[in-house]
């Protein structure tokens, strides 16, 4: 796999650390290969996506973003120098620039970004996030979001967005939560992503009345709730994606509340943990 580590500043997240986690970019191409292969144990292996037989016999997960975006990186610094090892968190930087190279976010396969991609100035595509399993706990999470925020300061991003999943395609299973996206965390109008015609899934299959938001909340999956309490919105419809086996819908996330956010919590953990 050629990779342009041109777009990787490496520098950007240096001395991101708390306890024996550290948080950056991908330095080479075998971190960026210990990456796809974390992807390929979450999503394939655990979560019963369908790989090309391809994938499947190199045990990877990847698509023609994976050599030009950023990939960005929670390392456990305790557990030696095999990244097949010390890799525990990955998550998927697309900026516009790339996306450019690209013809198109990969977003833009499920949905129509055409509202977020008018906007001025610098925009950020997430994706393909995953957390090795036994490392899906507040710390990991918390390096991964500090990473993103200082990511999004130093290009001076406004918005976020990207696909974000429930796990597996039956939509009337769903019917709450998809329904309690719609009615309570729609996106504004002006900045409004909304699904492809030919792959539309209406969102709004109960009436607001009708809707439990703490039983909807609780059905909601980790990462999509993380984005809500951070002000974040979807987009209109949803997406089945059968080779993932997941019902996708649009985050939209502004940014400056990430960023003071995480921020905060960094200085006050190395405060708490006397890290240098």
């Amino acid at each position: 796999m050629a990779i342009d580590l041109g777009t990787r500043p490496e520098s950007l997240l240096t001395g991101l650390r708390a306890g024996n986690l550290e948080v950056r970019l991908a330095r080479d191409e075998d971190e960026i290969l210990a990456s796809q292969r974390l992807r390929y144990r979450v999503f394939y292996e655990e979560m019963k996506a369908r790989p090309t037989p391809k994938m499947a016999r190199e045990r990877r997960d990847y698509d023609d973003f994976d050599p030009h975006c950023d990939h960005l990186l929670v390392v456990d610094r305790s557990a030696g120098d095999d990244p097949e090892n010390y890799l525990v968190g990955t998550y998927r930087l697309i900026r516009r620039s790339v996306a450019a190279r690209q013809g198109g976010f990969y977003t833009a396969g499920e949905f129509d970004v055409a509202r977020i991609e008018a906007l001025p100035g610098e925009i950020l595509e997430l994706g393909r996030s995953c957390v090795a399993l036994e490392h899906r706990n507040r710390p990991t999470m918390q390096m991964m979001w500090l990473g993103i925020s200082t990511y999004v300061v130093h290009y001076d991003i406004g918005i976020m967005f990207g696909c974000a999943s429930l796990s597996g395609t039956d939509v009337d299973a769903m019917a709450m939560p998809l329904s309690y996206l719609h009615h309570f965390h729609l996106a504004p109008e002006s900045i409004r992503a909304r699904a492809l015609d030919g792959r539309f899934i209406d969102m709004d299959r109960m009436p607001k009345d009708d809707i439990d938001p703490r039983r909807a909340q609780a059905e909601l999956p980790p990462l999509i709730k993380g984005y809500l309490r951070l002000g974040g919105f979807v987009g209109e419809g949803a997406v089945v994606d059968e080779q993932f086996n997941t019902i996708d819908v649009c985050i939209q996330v502004m940014t400056e509340l990430v960023t003071e956010r995480y921020m905060r919590h960094y200085k006050r953990e190395r405060r708490d943990t006397g890290s240098a």
